[in-house]
């Protein structure tokens, strides 16, 4: 991938991001099969990655969205998604963002809290009209991934506590603007261990029965998404195996005849056709290791600081020019003013030099989109190969 498209790559101004679209349309295909082939429905999680070429050609390959505020919203609109393909999530929805997806007619609100459902509520009786809401229940499942991207266990502000279940039950009584149509999961982010999604359908068997004994009915079942990516080896594991995820669900998850299953995948379907493409200012000796410093950092790609995340990084000037070169480790840091600009410690590359082309690898989720402009720097632009 990287070295057919050397040439084209020396020739732009670094950093940039480069998205290799025919791999993320290999995986929107592998995942239409296989979804389909269960009888699924995808919501891409737009947070991943907002870029408008990636959004169209998910839209072009039959999925709908999923949106955690209301610019998502509106550019999931902007790109042609339907608005009854549209589902808003989040834990802190304006009363701006509400009223704007009451507006368009989104296909459901994932709601997280009482109050959130008594704002809804207020604002669709304001607006003259019902919004369809599902429950996102928290479930308290250990999604045995990091801590910041942990999402379903108590301590976690997202969703609504199973103790908290009758008191929402006797709320929506009164409530003439809401009509409940799902109910809503979400564990959190970089699972790859398939076991912790056998224990969320566990957890969601016991909970829609103790749902319905407070008179619940659900038109769907949205487990979220969170199925993770191979970091280390991307061009050996370039596409998730969804057939064995979907399985998981197939095989555990009780579901009524009449319900159907969402889910809500980002990071599994976009990080491995982007690369972030950085060239070398300086060579620093250090006292263990050389420092490989690159005009691209955190600003750009924030995960290794704030997950402590690990990234393929390839040396891919030598790689295309002097393929035979001796090896040696390297510090890979950024220019930022920060000790946690660092992409990897001691990392074995070729011999490096200034101005040599670094390739940081599956930053095609959580890359461009949580790009910052700190230190004052410009936000990169975007390439693409067909």
């Amino acid at each position: 991938m990287l070295t057919n498209n050397f040439p084209k790559l020396r020739e732009k101004p670094t950093p940039f991001y480069f998205y290799d679209l025919s791999v993320l349309s290999d995986t929107l295909k592998t995942l239409f099969k296989s979804s389909n082939r269960f009888g699924y429905k995808v919501h891409y999680a737009m947070k991943a990655n907002a870029n408008i070429e990636i959004l169209q050609l998910v839209k072009a390959n039959g999925f709908g969205v999923d949106c955690v505020s209301g610019n998502e919203v509106k550019r999931a609109l902007s790109v042609g998604f339907s608005a009854c393909d549209i589902v808003f999530a989040g834990v802190g929805k304006t009363d701006e963002e509400i009223r704007y997806a009451l507006k368009v007619g989104i296909s459901c609100f994932n709601c997280e809290s009482s109050e959130e459902l008594a704002v809804i509520q207020e604002l669709a009786k304001q607006n003259d009209t019902i919004a369809k809401v599902a429950l996102r229940l928290n479930p308290n499942v250990n999604a045995q991934t990091h801590k910041y991207i942990t999402t379903g266990i108590e301590e976690n502000k997202f969703g609504i506590n199973r103790e908290d279940l009758p008191g929402i039950a006797k709320q929506l009584i009164g409530y003439t603007n809401v009509k409940l149509v799902g109910l809503h999961f979400h564990i959190g982010s970089q699972i790859t261990d398939l076991s912790v999604f056998k224990v969320l359908c566990e957890k969601i068997n016991t909970i829609q029965q103790e749902c319905k004994s407070y008179g619940f009915q659900f038109e769907h079942i949205n487990v979220g998404g969170g199925l993770g990516v191979d970091y280390s080896n991307p061009d050996m594991n370039m596409i998730p195996d969804f057939d064995s995820y979907f399985k998981v669900f197939k095989q555990e998850l009780k579901l009524d005849s009449h319900q159907q299953l969402y889910f809500e995948l980002g990071r599994s379907v976009v990080a491995q056709c982007g690369v972030l493409i950085s060239k070398v200012l300086y060579v620093k000796q250090g006292r263990k290791n050389d420092f490989a410093i690159l005009d691209a950092g955190m600003t750009e790609l924030l995960r290794p600081a704030l997950y402590q995340s690990n990234h393929k990084i390839q040396n891919i000037s030598k790689q295309y020019l002097t393929p035979n070169v001796s090896n040696k480790k390297y510090d890979v840091v950024g220019p930022i003013c920060e000790s946690s600009d660092c992409f990897g410690k001691g990392i074995i590359l070729p011999i490096t030099e200034r101005n040599d082309l670094i390739a940081i690898r599956s930053v095609g989720a959580y890359g461009e989109v949580m790009a910052s402009q700190y230190n004052l720097r410009s936000l990169p632009k975007a390439y693409y190969s067909k």
